[in-house]
């Protein structure tokens, strides 16, 4: 499939809506260990931790060496952070959330 096949948004919204009722982490974590080849769970690791690093004040150029990410997706990241009503803003949010309890 491609980018802007129907089937695309139709199963993304599906495995969002799944594991949004899944309330085992441990489950999830070995779920994208089976869906995601190696390099993509590598990649979606590194991406997920320069979001953190970002809204934690790190420098790009910091974040870019400490995890072998690109210039690009770190810009990429810190764009997202900055828009109004920014997905990346409410998942850290409910991470904070969830680590103050």
């Amino acid at each position: 499939m491609n980018s802007s096949d129907p089937r695309v948004e139709e199963n993304l919204t599906e495995l969002s809506q799944v594991l949004a009722k899944t309330t085992d982490s441990e489950l999830i974590a070995s779920f994208l260990r089976c869906l995601l080849t190696p390099s993509e769970t590598a990649d979606i690791a590194a991406r997920w931790a320069l979001v953190k690093a970002l809204n934690a004040g790190t420098s790009q150029r910091e974040i870019a060496k400490n995890f072998e990410v690109s210039l690009c997706k770190i810009t990429r990241g810190s764009r997202e952070l900055k828009k109004p009503g920014s997905a990346f803003r409410r998942v850290l949010d409910t991470r904070e959330g969830t680590r103050k309890k």
